[in-house]
């Protein structure tokens, strides 16, 4: 018995041994990425999050799982995109503007007037200069871009006076996100910008400390803001693109499928949301409107479209906003 014992010592151990080797390799193949974004629970963004996120769980079969934390639960935009940079596991809804202060070009996708339409924003996804750009935020500045086929529609002005032309804007302040080209983009269309964090608005239009925003029809009512804005002024300034991004450290530690699968399903669900949200634009409008808003339409757009030039001038990126629209047969 003792013989037959030592013969199957070696045995079990290996066995053992291999158990709790296939225990630390299962327990190293999942992941977890913590998602945040500073819009509220009821944003039609938050529902498409919520649907990338099961969609990411059950491709992966429960090794790549999504948290997402909706109204900035986690921090402030910039410092979380800061933990992206240092390897954090957690990504970001954030846009171009932003991730222009690493890559000044990629700036100009919010730029005034650079696109038209969801199918042009589609198209974007074939740039190789947008291609280059990406590469170069994930290399140089550890920002992966996992896509950027979340639209959230036209940026509109929201006063407490009319505005038809650029003019009409002289010597009010609005708020702007706190990157360059929001900043010039507001001052070259007449406006005073004024940096604030997206849950600072409404007090600070309840203060007067702002006269006015420029955001899209769906942050409206999850904000609030026609208990202390007049008009919807249609002016369409910026197609509000949004990237998502994620740590280039942590997204390369990813097995190929789940990246894949988060990268795929990103995409999918990002053209649904945009969409929906381009469907809803007419309804939020028309509940804004019983609420007691008052929609500005007749809007001098070529006015503002030229006025708006001089945004990407300033930033020095005009050769960059016409490379990639010539891209897009523009």
């Amino acid at each position: 018995m003792n013989r037959i014992a030592k013969k199957l010592l070696p045995l079990l151990a290996a066995t053992g041994l291999a158990a709790i080797t296939t225990q630390v390799a299962t327990a190293q193949d999942t992941f977890t990425l913590r998602f945040n974004h500073v819009l509220g629970p009821s944003e039609p963004f938050h529902e498409g999050f919520m649907s990338w996120a099961k969609k990411v769980e059950e491709r992966t079969n429960g090794g790549l799982k999504m948290e997402v934390y909706h109204s900035a639960q986690l921090g402030v935009e910039e410092d979380i995109i800061e933990q992206i940079r240092q390897g954090a596991n957690v990504g970001q809804n954030t846009d171009s503007a932003r991730l222009g202060n690493y890559v000044p070009n990629i700036a100009v996708m919010n730029g005034p007037y650079f696109v038209d339409s969801l199918e042009e924003v589609w198209k974007l996804s074939e740039s190789p200069t947008l291609a280059k750009w990406g590469d170069e935020l994930a290399a140089q500045h550890g920002l992966k871009v996992v896509c950027f086929d979340w639209v959230q529609g036209f940026r509109h002005f929201f006063t407490n006076k009319p505005i038809r032309k650029p003019e009409d804007l002289s010597g009010l302040r609005i708020r702007t996100p706190p990157a360059p080209i929001w900043q010039e983009s507001v001052r070259a269309l007449g406006a005073a910008p004024t940096a604030m964090a997206f849950g600072d608005m409404y007090p600070a239009l309840q203060q007067q400390a702002i006269d006015g925003v420029e955001l899209v029809y769906a942050n409206i009512p999850g904000g609030r803001f026609y208990e202390v804005l007049k008009y919807a002024n249609e002016t369409k300034h910026i197609m509000l693109i949004n990237f998502q991004v994620v740590s280039a450290q942590w997204f390369d530690q990813l097995p190929a499928e789940y990246q894949t699968a988060l990268v795929e399903e990103c995409e999918a669900a990002g053209r649904e949301t945009s969409q929906k949200i381009a469907d809803m634009a007419e309804t939020i409008k028309a509940d804004l409107q019983s609420k007691g808003m008052e929609v500005v339409s007749d809007v001098d757009i070529e006015a503002f479209k030229a006025a708006g030039e001089k945004a990407y001038e300033v930033l020095g990126i005009t050769d960059a906003k016409n490379a990639v629209q010539a891209e897009l047969g523009k």
